[in-house]
């Protein structure tokens, strides 16, 4: 077995060393705008987790994937304690880790996860599958009324490249490995996979995959669900193996009903995906427009003509503004108006001709060109650390993503927003960007700030609410790319209709009529 890869902070995103105070000129900006208070988490020690399961259930867990591979200890099972939504953090910065695993299980192979999965059933305790623990919806907190108990099945294993189909241009990966971790096994190949969610640094294959994520770079790539061609899943009814061709019309395509189920129907042991080669150049350059509208339609006509780059992101005028698409530079001059990021990845001649044709195209729609931009590279992965050193000083923060058809995204815009703005009230700043596109649409991403309440996690929640009410009503999707969870269920009742709950209920009894996996996770 290879090293374990590295814990995330047990309160905060990612790496514990990258924590750490705001920059001077972002306290500047954030002071002015909305005020600071001091608000420190616990101690971890101090963290008040779940009982530990039972020692006859844990010896019959031992039987199974050996003792070494059944945890117990604190600090086990508070990193696998709920996701990083921001309600997630201020709980356990709180002390309040009572949502905690019984017991944290490692198993290796497809056999232990089933028969992992039939002790479950026999004992009815519920199962989390652990990829990597990067949910912002609930997808980890599992229901534990009814339950002898909950365990999380940590997937951390399953680290392998299993197989590659040079040909085909496919590979075999197992559903534990991060992202990095899965860059560097096809890097040894000439290949890439190209998914570049934020979470990349963190999540898993597996999740990507139960999830529907969709990376940075989707506009070139696609989302995780177009990349797969095949998985592995083992369920309470037994093993499931889906995907032995590029395309059929052999009845509905049940890769479909496994992606995006949150590990509520099975658990994934292995997902084939398509790969590409190693791009020989990446560039990436800067774009501004004089209005989100102005840069939307851009986008829009770019996704239509066939001519998207690799990387397409453009700021409203508020995150322009405080430099959000620059973590690193928050606080900076922005040059007012709105922020685009366009990126291309291929060969020297691929992108070359890419870039002449994106370029004329904007520029004949009125954008003015900034030039390469490698900043917007290198720190697109830290936006998650402003978020926690935010927490620190008194201040709210949090996301929420959408989907919706083109000749709807400005109504839906104006409606989310109003909606978080009333609800949190005065000096709230709402921010927008559109980062994923698509011939007849695009997704909305917002971030929310405002002076934390006496409760911070009551007023996240009713703001989330009118947000989500105000998505609907607008009629967009509740969400693009951070799943349902336990967030998201009464809203996806709406969106679906009874029809489409009763097939969901259904798929669910058929698949896991004990209830034992990720009980409470993505069934209305």
């Amino acid at each position: 077995m290879s090293t374990p890869p590295p814990e995330m902070h047990w309160s905060r995103w990612g790496d514990p060393a990258e924590a750490g105070p705001l920059s001077e000129s972002a306290f500047a900006l954030v002071d002015a705008f909305i005020g600071t208070a001091d608000t420190p988490a616990v101690d971890p020690a101090s963290v008040r987790l779940s009982a530990v399961l039972g020692q006859e259930l844990l010896d019959e867990l031992a039987g199974i994937v050996g003792v070494e591979h059944v945890l117990t200890d604190h600090d086990s099972r508070l990193h696998r304690t709920r996701g990083k939504s921001t309600p997630d953090m201020l709980k356990l910065r709180a002390g309040d880790g009572s949502d905690s695993p019984d017991a944290v299980v490692r198993p290796g192979t497809h056999d232990e996860v089933a028969a992992l999965i039939a002790w479950a059933v026999e004992r009815h305790v519920a199962v989390v599958p652990f990829g990597g623990g990067t949910s912002v919806v609930g997808g980890l907190v599992a229901r534990r009324e009814g339950y002898a108990g909950v365990v999380s099945l940590d997937l951390v294993r399953f680290d392998k490249l299993l197989a590659v189909d040079t040909d085909s241009m496919t590979a075999t990966l197992e559903p534990g490995l991060r992202g990095p971790a899965a860059e560097a096994l096809l890097a040894e190949h000439g290949l890439t996979l190209g998914h570049f969610p934020q979470s990349f640094e963190y999540a898993s294959i597996g999740g990507f995959a139960v999830t529907r994520s969709s990376g940075q770079s989707s506009a070139g790539y696609g989302r995780f669900d177009s990349l797969v061609v095949g998985l592995r899943v083992a369920t309470p009814q037994g093993g499931l193996v889906l995907g032995n061709s590029p395309a059929n019309a052999a009845g509905p395509d049940l890769r479909e009903v496994v992606m995006g189920s949150e590990g509520a129907f099975g658990v994934v042991t292995a997902v084939t995906v398509r790969v590409r080669r190693l791009p020989a150049v990446k560039v990436y350059e800067s774009w501004r427009w004089d209005s989100f509208a102005g840069g939307a339609t851009a986008m829009r006509t770019l996704a239509q003509a066939g001519v998207l780059p690799t990387v397409l992101r453009l700021s409203d005028e508020n995150e322009t503004q405080i430099n959000l698409a620059k973590p690193a530079e928050v606080g900076g001059d922005s040059g007012g108006g709105c922020l685009m990021i366009t990126g291309f990845e291929g060969t020297q001649e691929a992108v070359d001709a890419k870039r002449a044709a994106v370029t004329a195209l904007l520029t004949g729609l009125g954008g003015a060109g900034l030039g390469e931009d490698e900043g917007w590279s290198s720190g697109r992965f830290h936006g998650p650390y402003l978020r926690d050193s935010l927490l620190d000083v008194g201040v709210l923060v949090e996301t929420l993503e959408t989907v919706t058809f083109w000749s709807n995204l400005h109504r839906v815009y104006d409606a989310v927003k109003s909606a978080l703005t009333s609800a949190l009230g005065e000096g709230t700043l709402v921010l927008c960007h559109i980062s994923h596109v698509y011939e007849t649409g695009a997704s909305l991403y917002f971030t929310v700030a405002a002076k934390q309440a006496d409760d911070p996690i009551a007023q996240w929640m009713g703001a989330k609410a009118a947000a989500s009410d105000a998505i609907i009503d607008n009629g967009a999707s509740i969400t693009h790319h951070h799943a349902v969870g336990q967030d998201h269920k009464p809203w996806l009742a709406r969106e679906i209709g009874p029809v489409g709950v009763q097939m969901l209920r259904a798929l669910k009894q058929e698949l896991d009529p004990s209830g034992v996996l990720n009980p409470g996770v993505l069934i209305p």
